[in-house]
Order: structure tokens, then sequence, then C-alpha cells
């Protein structure tokens, strides 16, 4: 299986296959409006800056799922995110990445790269940390996504090479895009 095989909702609603990236490497993000860690829409968008014309996407996933970090809706979303942030990536409908009603994409993505643990240096990192805790002690055992902004890197190919949690230095991401690039 690959990344490929999977269909996601549009801002607007219309239906996608991933498929129409075929040969582009694919950073999927998902995000939120309201968190701690959203400037980092800033470097995301300076990555897409310097590397879309290479072959970078970013595919960006709002989701509403952690402490309600994201509850306008997907027009709203995207009008924050370009007004504050210059965001012009694609931003998709908000979806859900764990649980019941998690998208099948992420229940792929999760399946083929699972939680390995914060970059304890961030300074977020601990308070992600006492939250996770504090809900369930042994958070790290799952490969659910933990929080928002985590991100997921995909060849050329299709493939899922790499998990990125959100406290994950974007100077190491950004390398790793290169290397596929």
């Amino acid at each position: 299986m690959k990344v490929y095989d999977f269909n996601v909702k549009e801002r607007n609603g219309d239906e996608t296959n991933l498929g129409a990236y075929e040969g582009k490497v694919l950073l999927i993000v998902n995000s939120a409006t309201h968190c701690g860690f959203t400037p980092q829409y800033t470097s995301l968008q300076e990555l897409y800056n310097k590397y879309s014309d290479k072959g970078l996407v970013i595919l960006d996933f709002p989701c509403n799922q952690f402490k309600n970090q994201a509850p306008e809706t997907a027009d709203e979303i995207q009008q924050f995110c370009e007004s504050n942030y210059g965001v012009t990536y694609p931003i998709h409908a908000k979806i859900e990445v764990n649980g019941e009603n998690a998208h099948p994409l992420y229940k792929f993505l999760k399946n083929e790269h699972g939680f390995k643990g914060f970059d304890d240096e961030h300074p977020l990192a601990p308070k992600i940390h006492e939250i996770l805790s504090k809900d369930d002690e042994n958070y790290k055992d799952s490969s659910d996504i933990k929080w928002n902004f985590t991100k997921f890197l995909v060849d050329r190919k299709g493939n899922v090479v790499e998990r990125f949690e959100p406290t994950k230095d974007l100077n190491y991401v950004e390398a790793r895009i290169e290397e596929l690039l």
C-alpha cells in the first residue's frame, strides 16, 4: 500500500486522490490554529517556498482532537493561515487522526511509523508530556498522533519515510526533505 491509495477531502469538500501527487515529495501535517506549535506555519511556508519548485508538496490537515485547538471551519482556518502566516500550500478539510473516526490515511501513516518520543530539548516537550500523561500514563506505547503538527515525510514513490513529532527541529526535517528531492 502507498499514500497514493487514499482519497482526501479538499477544504471545499471535493474529494481528491493522493495519486495526483505521484512523483512529488510530500510532507503531511496535522495542524491547529490555537496551539503552542502554531508558529510552525511560518517555517512550513518557508519550506514550501524554498522547495515547491523542486517537487515538495505540503498537505495540511487541520485537526481539532488536541484540546480543541482548531475550532474554526476549514475556510476560517485557511483565512487565518493566509493572513497570519502567508500560507499558500494546500489546507484540506478538517479530519480526525486518532480513534474510531480516524481518517484512513492517518491510520496508514501511523501504522507505517509509530511514535518514537519527543525531542526532550524542545521547550514545549515537558508540557506536552504532562498533558498526555494525565490522560494516559502509557501514551508512549501507542502509535497514535500525540499532538498538533506531527509530520510524515513521503518519498516520490509514495512510501512513508519518516515521522516527525512536533518537537523535532525543523532544520532536521528540512535536511531529510532535501535528501529526497
